[in-house]
C-alpha cells in the first residue's frame, strides 16, 4: 500500500508541477484570475480530489484567513472561490526558480519575516491589490501544521485587516494533509471538506480578535472531526 501511495504522490506532484507551467503559459494570454483558476481546476480534475463545501463565500469578503496543512490548500481554495485571490507568502518562495515566477506573475504578495520594513511593504502591497478588487488571502499560521492543531497566528493578518478595516472571512480546511503530504510522499484522492465561517469586520480596538479567531477555527475543525468520522 505504501508503494502505491508513493506512486500516487509522484503522479500528483507531477500534475501540480505541470499546472504551474500551464499557469505561466496562460497568464500573458488570459485576464487574471483565469490562468490560476484553470491551473487549479487542472490539478483538481487530474488528481481526482473533490470538495464538500459548508457555508458560503461572502461576496463582500476582502480577506480570507485559512488554516494550512498541505500543498493542495491553494488549489482547493482557488476552485471553491470565485474571487481573484492575492496570496501572501514568505519572500523565500518568490526566490525559488520557476515556482517564484508562478507567484510573481499574478502579483501575489511577498513578506519578509525578519525585515523591519516588511509590514510597511505588506500594507502598501495589500492596499494596491484591494484597489484592484482582489481578496487578500493568507495562511495566518505562516507554515503548515502537522498534528491537527493550528499554530499561533502571525500578526501580519491583523495589521492589514485593522489598518483597512477589512471584512474578514475565515475558511477551515479539514485534514488536507491526509490526502497530499509532501513530507511523507503520500497522496490519495478523496473529498476535502471546506467550511466557510461567518465573515466579520476587523475591529482594531480589539487586540485579541486574531487569537480568538484561531480558537474559533480550531473548534470548527475539531467539531467537524468529532461529528464526521469519515474525515478522520
Amino acid at each position: 500500500m505504501k508503494i502505491l501511495a508513493h506512486i500516487s504522490w509522484l503522479y500528483a506532484t507531477t500534475i501540480i508541477f505541470s499546472s504551474l507551467v500551464l499557469m505561466i503559459v496562460l497568464y500573458p494570454i488570459l485576464p487574471r484570475p483565469y490562468a490560476r483558476k484553470i491551473a487549479a481546476w487542472y490539478v483538481r480534475l487530474l488528481t481526482f480530489f473533490r470538495t464538500d463545501v459548508k457555508g458560503s463565500e461572502d461576496p463582500a469578503t476582502q480577506m480570507f484567513l485559512i488554516n494550512h496543512q498541505s500543498d493542495l490548500d491553494i488549489g482547493v481554495m482557488e476552485t471553491v472561490s470565485k474571487k481573484d485571490l492575492a496570496w501572501v507568502a514568505k519572500k523565500e518562495l518568490f526566490d525559488v526558480p520557476f515556482f517564484g515566477l508562478a507567484m510573481s506573475m499574478p502579483e501575489d504578495i511577498p513578506i519578509e519575516r525578519k525585515s523591519k520594513t516588511s509590514l510597511i511593504k505588506l500594507l502598501k502591497n495589500a492596499k494596491d491589490r484591494l484597489n484592484k478588487g482582489r481578496v487578500i488571502t493568507m495562511f495566518p499560521e505562516g507554515t503548515r501544521s502537522r498534528n491537527g492543531r493550528m499554530l499561533p497566528f502571525k500578526s501580519g493578518a491583523k495589521v492589514v485587516a485593522d489598518k483597512y478595516q477589512l471584512r474578514v472571512q475565515p475558511v477551515v480546511l479539514i485534514e488536507t494533509a491526509k490526502y497530499y503530504d509532501i513530507k511523507r510522499f503520500y497522496y490519495k484522492p478523496g473529498t476535502i471538506r471546506v467550511i466557510f465561517m461567518e465573515s466579520f469586520i476587523a475591529d482594531k480596538n480589539d487586540p485579541n480578535w486574531l487569537n480568538d479567531l484561531r480558537d474559533k477555527m480550531q473548534k470548527v475543525y475539531d467539531d467537524e472531526l468529532a461529528n464526521n468520522p469519515s474525515n478522520r
